[in-house]
Order: structure tokens, then C-alpha cells, then sequence
């Protein structure tokens, strides 16, 4: 085993990456010599399949905030940071039945948009800039920050090299051709992806076993460490502010989830480009199921590393590359990037290809629909309405390049924070309860006013900071709690919607809004295929949480 890349590693590599390139370059190309139109480059012209839109769902989810961010998590946290994985899976599920088909019926490019349909086009502009600010200065910034500290760790790679190199990349492929460029790509990251991780988790679980296999490496870390394989976990353990024990399952995960999958532009628009609901629907059922296997790769690595360097006799077998970069419980990010130096050549290219996937197909999806917001609800809304295909596809393109530029020059100054996925998670949840309590009453409570939801966003970003006072010790005052950060967002949601129902109902004297949507019993309707799998996620779910409860 040795820390350095070889030949055949870079060889792999560079297969990986020409490929990607080839075939987003071969996608973006203009068919029958026609211009793209907006529908073309936004919404990949509305052809995707189910298995496509499900392999993009998950490849613009994971990104090096999972592989790295979320084996940090593991690392100190152990598996129980998986329930971030197995309740989305339950989440995409509620949102293929209940949330899907009204987006689809309405046609919609944006998330916005929805929110102008709904309520206005002034409540639509403030939250089409909220997700701007947040995908440049958290998510955009974020993955670059993390995919160059693996760069760094792995290769030796500066991390403004690394940034600018990521950065590249990922706009090589995705900027020409929009989302078809971006969607059909992402096929091809998953099957990297996950071979890729399977390898990286295979080794280092064999590593464990001292050679016995996965099967035995998992069994070893069990045994060594038990307290890492606890879902719900106590009041006592020193983590259980991040994860707050069984509020996990009925608090402000929920939240974290719903708005994500439901209401976030960068996942949501892989199913409005679909060739219809049916196929919207069974992707993102495809993209549940993957769900369940996916903390395999991206958490128990980190567990293993825990166990790893915890075992003298398994350190001294490391030699000289083990004792580079050791992660520790100031530094868990680097759990991942540690466990890549122990691969032999070759996997060890085809690993870094999987992080890389990972890294620049959530950067690809990111930069497509921050620029679909900023082209579709601010430029075509205020800057230019008349704009034809041509001049809209063309802002798409600019708005991409600025997003990245800014947060190219943001993610260096990210650094020293550490679980970068519990820091993305948590300022994220400043933002999307006031998002998620606007769209759930939008959607199922026709008595909503546009006057209600504006307050309710508005407010929602006060109660949010004030849930933060406490926790981040900015005042002792007894009129501050001190809650774990779920239960702020969950009771940040639940208070939302009480100040949108108060403004709401005392507007309209408890009468319906005009604009209420319409539902039925039909409009929830699903296919058998749909149905059955839909139960098969819960039974399993049921089966996993019911084996990892506790310690």
C-alpha cells in the first residue's frame, strides 16, 4: 500500500474524465443545426426517463460534503448520521406521491415559479434571491472547499489549484449544454460513484479484518466499536445535539428533509424534466432505493477509520502512509481522504474518479439551477421580459459563470470548519423552515394569503437567529433556549406556520384564497409499480432502525 498515485491510477482517472467530457460535449450539441430554446437547456427538453432522472437525483446529492463531510460525521458520530440517507429515502417517497403532481401539472421551470402561481411575484423574488445567496455562498462554495481539502490531502494539490481545477471541470461539460448535458452525465457519475465507493469501503473493512473480507471488516467494527452503531441516540452522549435522539425521527428532520427534496431547485428539476409523472414518480422511487445502500459508502468508511486508528496492531501494518493525515476528532474530515492513500494502484485512481464524480456533478446541477432562478425569476422577470430562447439560454450561461467565480473565491475561506456536513445542514435550516412552511401550507391549506406567506418568510429568518443565541453562546440570558439544532428548525417550521395561519385567516376571515389549489383524491394517485416499491423502502426501513435503535 502506498499514499502516491501511479500511473495506471492517473490512467483511470483520465479515462473517467474524458469520458465525462465526451459525452457531455457529444449531449450538448445542437441537433439539426436548431438553437437551444430554454425549455431545451433548463429542462433538457422535457425527455428524461426514470432511471436517468433517479441516477441524477442521487449524483447531485451526494457530493463531497456526503463522501467527506458525512464519513467525518461517521467518524464521530457513527452511524446514526445515516438517518440523514435512510429518511430521505422515506422523504423522495412522500414527494414522488403528494408534491409531484402538482409541480408537474403546473409546468413549471422553478421552485419560484410555483411560489408565483401560489401567492406573487413579490414573495417569489425573495425567495428566488434566498436560494441564490444560498447556493453560491453555502453549497457552491462548500463542495469546492471540500473536493480541494481532498485534492489536497490525497494529491499534495493546493487548495486554490484544487478550486480552480474543480471549477473547470465541472463548467466544461455542464455550461454548453444545461441540464441534458448535466442530467446524462450524471449516469455515468453514479456508476463511478458507487463502485468506486464500494471499492474505498471494501478495502478499508478488509483492512479491519486483517484480510477476511467486507463481511468480516463490518462484523470487526461492530465488535470494536458498538457505541458507533447507535441510530437514536441518548441524552448523555457527547453528540446528541447534533442528532437529538428520537427527535431525529419526529422533529426537525423533516424539515431538513422535506424542503430539500421537495422544494430545492438543483433536485426538484431533474423530475420536472421528465417525459411525464409516471416516469418523475419511479425515479425518484429508483433514487429511494439507492438511498438505503448509500451510508455503506459514504458513513461506514468513516467508522472504519474510527476503529482503525484506534488499533495499534492495524496501525503499525499501515506503515509510513499511515501515519499521514490522520483524522482525529478536531480534524474527522479527513477520514475519508486518509482511507484513499491505502488503496492499491489503480482502485486507488478509480476511488479518487467516484470523489470526483461526486464532486462535480453536484457542482454541474448547482450552477444549472442557480442560473434557471436567476435567468427565469430575476432576469426574464425584471431585467429582460421580452428576452427570446436565444438571449435567455445565453444569461443561463453568464449567471452560471458569475455563481461559480464567487464561490470559488468563498470556499478557500471555509476552511477550519470541521464536519462540513453539520455545518452546511445547520445554516441551511436558517433559511428553509420558512421556505418549507411556505410551500406546505401553499399547497394543502387553500386559506394561505400571499399576505401570510410573505410574513411568515420574512419572520421565519428572526426565529431561526433566535433558536442560534444560545447554542453558539452569543448570550447566557435565561430568555434564550438552548436546543440541538433539528429542534430549532422544527420549531422554527411549527411557528412559521402559525404566524402565515394568524395573517392568513385574519385577512381573509377564514375564507378560502383565491389561489388555493384544488385537490382531490386522484390527484394523489400512483401507479402499482410506485405502490409496491413505495412499501418495500418502509418495510426495509422499519428492519434497518429497528437493528441499530441503540448500542
Amino acid at each position: 500500500m502506498t499514499g502516491t498515485f501511479a500511473f495506471a491510477d492517473y490512467a483511470v482517472f483520465i479515462i473517467y474524465a474524458i469520458l465525462i467530457l465526451g459525452v457531455g460535449l457529444w449531449v450538448s450539441r445542437n441537433k439539426d443545426g436548431k438553437e437551444k430554446s430554454a425549455e431545451d437547456y433548463f429542462l433538457a427538453s422535457k425527455s428524461l426517463p426514470w432511471w436517468a432522472i433517479g441516477a441524477s437525483l442521487i449524483a447531485a446529492n451526494i457530493s463531497a460534503e456526503q463522501f467527506i463531510g458525512m464519513s467525518g460525521s461517521g467518524f464521530t458520530l457513527g452511524l446514526a448520521i445515516a438517518s440523514y440517507e435512510w429518511m430521505a429515502a422515506l422523504t423522495l417517497i412522500i414527494v414522488g406521491k403528494y408534491f409531484l403532481p402538482i409541480f408537474i401539472e403546473k409546468g413549471l421551470y422553478t421552485i419560484p415559479e410555483f411560489v408565483e402561481q401560489r401567492y406573487s411575484t413579490n414573495l417569489k423574488t425573495i425567495l428566488a434571491v434566498f436560494w441564490i445567496a444560498l447556493y453560491v455562498f453555502v453549497n457552491l462554495s462548500s463542495v469546492l472547499y471540500l473536493g480541494s481539502l481532498a485534492l489536497e490531502t490525497i494529491m499534495g494539490v493546493p487548495m486554490h489549484y484544487g478550486v480552480l481545477g474543480l471549477a473547470l471541470f465541472a463548467v466544461a461539460y455542464s455550461l454548453y449544454g444545461g441540464l441534458s448535458a448535466v442530467s446524462w452525465t450524471d449516469v455515468i457519475q453514479v456508476v463511478f460513484l458507487i463502485i468506486g465507493g464500494m471499492v474505498t469501503t471494501y478495502i478499508a473493512l478488509d483492512t479491519v479484518s486483517g484480510g477476511q473480507g467486507m463481511f468480516a471488516g463490518l462484523s470487526a467494527i461492530m465488535d470494536a466499536a458498538p457505541d458507533k452503531f447507535a441510530m437514536i441516540l441518548d441524552k448523555a452522549n457527547p453528540e446528541y445535539d447534533n442528532l437529538p435522539g428520537i427527535g431525529v425521527l419526529v422533529g426537525g428532520m423533516w424539515v431538513a428533509n422535506l424542503y430539500y427534496w421537495g422544494f430545492n431547485q438543483y433536485i426538484i428539476q431533474r423530475t420536472l424534466a421528465a417525459k411525464s409523472l409516471k416516469e418523475a414518480q419511479n425515479g425518484i422511487l429508483f433514487a429511494a432505493i439507492l438511498k438505503i445502500f448509500l451510508p455503506l459508502i459514504v458513513v461506514v468508511p468513516g467508522i472504519a477509520a474510527y476503529v482503525m486508528i484506534n488499533d495499534p496492531a492495524i496501525m503499525a501494518g499501515l506503515g509510513e502512509a499511515g501515519q499521514l493525515n490522520i483524522p482525529s476528532s478536531e480534524q474527522a474530515d479527513k477520514a475519508y481522504p486518509w482511507l484513499l492513500q491505502f488503496l492499491p494502484t489503480g482502485l486507488k485512481g478509480l476511488a479518487f474518479a467516484a470523489l470526483a464524480a461526486a464532486i462535480v456533478s453536484s457542482l454541474a446541477s448547482m450552477l444549472n439551477s442557480t442560473a434557471t432562478i436567476f435567468t427565469m425569476d430575476i432576469y426574464k422577470q425584471y431585467i429582460n421580459p421580452n428576452a427570446d430562447d436565444r438571449a435567455t439560454v445565453r444569461m443561463g450561461r453568464i449567471s452560471a459563470v458569475v455563481a461559480l467565480v464567487i464561490a470559488s473565491v468563498m470556499a478557500p475561506l471555509l476552511g477550519g470548519i470541521d464536519q462540513a456536513f453539520q455545518f452546511i445542514q445547520e445554516y441551511t435550516g436558517v433559511v428553509s423552515p420558512g421556505i418549507l412552511a411556505v410551500f406546505i401550507l401553499g399547497l394543502f391549506w387553500k386559506k394561505t394569503t400571499n399576505k401570510g406567506a410573505i410574513t411568515g418568510a420574512l419572520v421565519s429568518i428572526p426565529i431561526a437567529m433566535y433558536f442560534k443565541v444560545a447554542p453558539k453562546g452569543w448570550s447566557e440570558s435565561a430568555v434564550f433556549v438552548d436546543l440541538p439544532f433539528l429542534h430549532q428548525m422544527g420549531y422554527t417550521t411549527l411557528l412559521t406556520m402559525l404566524v402565515i395561519a394568524v395573517v392568513s385567516w385574519s385577512q381573509n376571515k377564514g375564507a378560502d384564497n383565491e389561489k388555493g389549489i384544488a385537490i382531490s383524491k386522484e390527484t394523489f394517485k400512483t401507479g402499482s409499480i410506485y405502490n409496491v416499491g413505495a412499501f418495500a423502502v418502509m418495510i426495509v426501513l422499519v428492519v434497518l432502525y429497528g437493528l441499530f435503535w441503540s448500542e
